[in-house]
């Protein structure tokens, strides 16, 4: 039976493989505070009770509400724990994404982050490319990442990472710095990245599936709900034991902000798919993609 390894060395820090994405504890449409604010924070402090060491962020969900929770439920923080953020957007007066990209956008970004978070540097900050929204589009990023590089000497800034960008792209990059992690629309239904995953997997680069679970349109198959009924699991923890098993770099974010969601999701981490699973599993994604 295949088995993967619990932990990541992301940023030459061990994470576990299980993280968890914060963009849910934000207001409906990752606008303004949540109902329950005692409630996030208690998601918060048991994600990391029950071994998350690797948490995803970013000061324009809400905007800044999740990284004020984060710093109510955590701070001080455990010496273990990564923080990942993104920058790259900015939120609307009502409610819009729109792109935050220029030099002094990112500049800013950064300063809202650690004001938020209570933090004197950033243990990872993702540039987020907006692309087309939940796919990349090609384009120079160079700016960016210089912007970025530049912060990274002044010692405000540990790793940069990317999210939503092409490989020609993330080429790009790496000729102006290291680049950590990577941070892609992927799951079982959507494998666009399927190569990419095997190159950044061959470097030590992370993969970071956003949307593991569906995102906006949840994963529907009956092949998936048929494996799931037979290891008496969801059809939700199913598709993350399909991508720990995937590749060996891919860290996965699933966010929720519901305790009990939560506790599935970690439950996930202990599926061990057989490769008689594994093959049914893969047959889905290439049926729904498309692909020969």
């Amino acid at each position: 039976m295949p088995t993967f390894n619990d932990t990541f060395l992301l940023a030459g820090r061990e994470v576990r493989r299980m993280g968890y994405g914060a963009m849910q504890l934000a207001g409906p449409g990752v606008f303004g505070p949540p109902k329950d604010r005692a409630a996030c924070v208690a998601i918060l402090r048991e994600a990391v009770e029950s071994g998350v060491n690797h948490i995803d962020t970013s000061d324009f969900y809400g905007p800044h509400i999740t990284n004020q929770l984060i710093r109510e439920a955590l701070h001080p923080y455990p010496d273990d724990l990564t923080i990942v953020t993104k920058l790259g957007a900015i939120r609307g007066d009502d409610g819009a994404w729109l792109s935050a990209r220029e030099p002094d956008d990112l500049r800013r970004g950064v300063h809202d982050n650690l004001r938020n978070l209570g933090l004197d540097v950033l243990d990872i900050v993702n540039i987020r490319v907006m692309g087309n929204i939940h796919s990349p589009a090609e384009g120079s990023i160079e700016e960016q990442v210089t912007a970025l590089a530049d912060m990274q000497q002044e010692g405000l800034v540990r790793h940069i990472g990317l999210s939503n960008v092409t490989a020609k792209q993330i080429e790009e990059a790496e000729r102006i710095a290291e680049i950590v992690c990577v941070q892609n629309h992927y799951n079982l239904v959507q494998r666009d990245d399927d190569a990419l995953i095997d190159a950044l997997a061959a470097k030590g680069i992370a993969y970071v599936p956003f949307f593991p679970l569906g995102g906006f349109t949840p994963i529907q198959s009956s092949a998936l709900s048929d494996v799931a009924r037979r290891l008496d699991a969801t059809p939700m923890q199913v598709a993350l034991a399909w991508l720990l098993h995937r590749a060996p770099n891919i860290l996965l974010i699933p966010g929720t902000s519901s305790l009990a969601h939560l506790r599935e999701n970690m439950q996930a981490a202990r599926l061990n798919l057989t490769n008689a699973v594994l093959a049914e599993l893969d047959a889905i994604g290439t049926r729904e993609s498309g692909h020969a």
